[in-house]
């Protein structure tokens, strides 16, 4: 149960105790990375790289966060595969560092030429497009709390306006044999707590949209359809992730992204 714990409970941190991580929480970290998988194709690298604080590290987004030494750095290519692929397979990590103890905050952006990229080569047709420090949670500031109420990142819309069964006006029922996963999935951080994610159940499959709200949404739709298959697999259920050629007209702004079918 220790996943879904840490789905619940698992918040973004920017404000860290200043201390670099030692010997043992590095190789944990680095097996996770290791053991980390995607079932979406694509392209993406996942590493972890250390700065001294003492030095002189001053990448230009470090103004949000404070007291990391430690950051993932997240190399992917510029295709939808490669984006659901980056948010899926990164999250598994983060939710582990997160069961022992260690923080992270997702940010998305362009760092070519940042001190993150700096002697850091990438695959053909990669490119560093997410970072996350980690480390040791420090205790909430006015800044962080302040940054939380500005994005909104306690607030959830409510299922029943995500996700769907038979059809797009029929909102998913609390016995739906889905329904708990989609609850672990609608709990997944977003960019701006956007939120991009949509589902419409029919009978033993979920076919997954997204509102497409930034260029991230994709990798958003990643890490919210990690909780759902993680969430998935701790309930014993057995499934795949398919593309389909022809599926139910969602609403004009909805597009489709990949679905899902138990076996």
């Amino acid at each position: 149960m220790e996943i879904i714990k840490a789905i619940k409970e698992r918040r973004s941190v920017r404000n860290y105790n200043g201390q670099p991580l030692d010997h043992e929480a590095l190789d944990y970290l680095q097996r996770a990375i290791n053991d980390s998988y995607s079932l979406f194709g694509g392209s993406a690298t996942i590493r972890l790289k250390s700065f001294d604080l003492e030095g002189d590290f001053k990448p230009s987004t470090y103004g949000v966060i404070r007291g990391a030494s430690d950051f993932f750095l997240v190399g992917m290519g510029e295709d939808d595969d490669s984006a659901l692929t980056a948010g899926f397979q990164f999250e598994q990590i983060v939710l582990k560092a997160w069961d022992k103890g260690l923080g992270t905050c997702w940010i998305a952006a362009t760092f070519k030429g940042s001190q993150f990229d700096k002697n850091e080569s990438w695959p053909d047709g990669e490119s560093l497009r997410i970072i996350s420090p980690v480390g040791i949670p420090k205790e909430k500031n006015f800044f962080e709390k302040f940054t939380r109420k500005m994005l909104g990142s306690d607030n959830r819309k409510p299922i029943t306006e995500l996700f769907f069964e038979t059809n797009f006006t029929k909102p998913i029922s609390p016995k739906n044999k889905f329904f708990d996963a989609l609850a672990m999935l609608r709990l997944a951080p977003s960019s701006t707590n956007s939120q991009p994610w949509r589902a419409l159940v029919e009978d033993n499959k979920v076919l997954f949209y997204y509102i497409p709200k930034s260029k991230i949404s994709i990798i958003d739709c990643g890490i919210g359809i990690c909780h759902f298959y993680e969430t998935e697999k701790l309930g014993g259920a057995q499934g795949e992730f398919v593309k389909e050629s022809s599926v139910p007209e969602a609403p004009k702004n909805w597009k489709y992204l990949i679905s899902y079918r138990r076996v």
